[in-house]
């Protein structure tokens, strides 16, 4: 289930013009990435993908981003323009992500269990209940009120959810080794 924006903006159709706004959003997922081997494994994608455009299509779809205002234009001090994406149009490209959005498994799991552990206040209780929500859908278990738990890295997935609901501030990560109840969690996540 798709994560419902704020204010009404625009449906992205067509598979072209979704891929061209996820790689628009590339430099919002490098920052995100602590990790060098992840980041340029995020930018072999993006170059990859880029080059498969074709870019007629890629002119038609940045005019009509432009039109919508998902994308800005701006001048470089070298008198090239960078097309860049608005506020607007980085929650769309979110959006999109956090769709498709899975915590892949390592062919060998490293022992360690990531702990996501939230105190959203009230005044927020909308974003509280869509990131509880997103949790379940991302297969996270919820070890107790507000404390989720998961064998494989998600920091990425979790740093997506947490910018897109913009609750930052009332999130917290962790790693961990030999829980109390590691043998339930090892049955939960099939890991025995």
């Amino acid at each position: 289930m798709p994560i419902k924006p704020k204010r009404h903006l625009p449906t992205i159709r067509g598979s072209t013009k979704r891929k061209i706004l996820l790689l628009l959003m590339t430099g919002l997922t490098l920052s995100l990435t602590r990790s060098p081997k992840q980041y340029f494994r995020i930018v072999k994608t993006a170059a990859r993908g880029w080059r498969e455009l074709k870019r007629h299509e890629l002119y038609r779809a940045v005019k009509e981003f432009h039109h919508e205002r998902l994308v800005d234009y701006r001048e470089e001090n070298d008198g090239s323009i960078s097309v860049v994406l608005t506020d607007d149009g980085q929650r769309v490209a979110l959006n999109l992500n956090l769709e498709n959005m899975a915590i892949k498994a390592p062919k060998r799991w490293d022992g360690k269990w990531r702990l996501v552990i939230y105190d959203i206040p009230d005044r927020k209780k909308a974003a509280r209940e869509e990131f509880r929500h997103q949790l379940k859908e991302l297969g996270l278990h919820e070890w107790q009120e507000s404390v989720f738990v998961h064998p494989f890295p998600c920091e990425n997935e979790i740093n997506l959810l947490v910018e897109f609901l913009e609750i930052r501030s009332y999130v917290r990560s962790a790693e961990m080794s030999r829980p109390t109840n590691e043998a339930e969690l090892k049955i939960k996540f099939g890991l025995v």
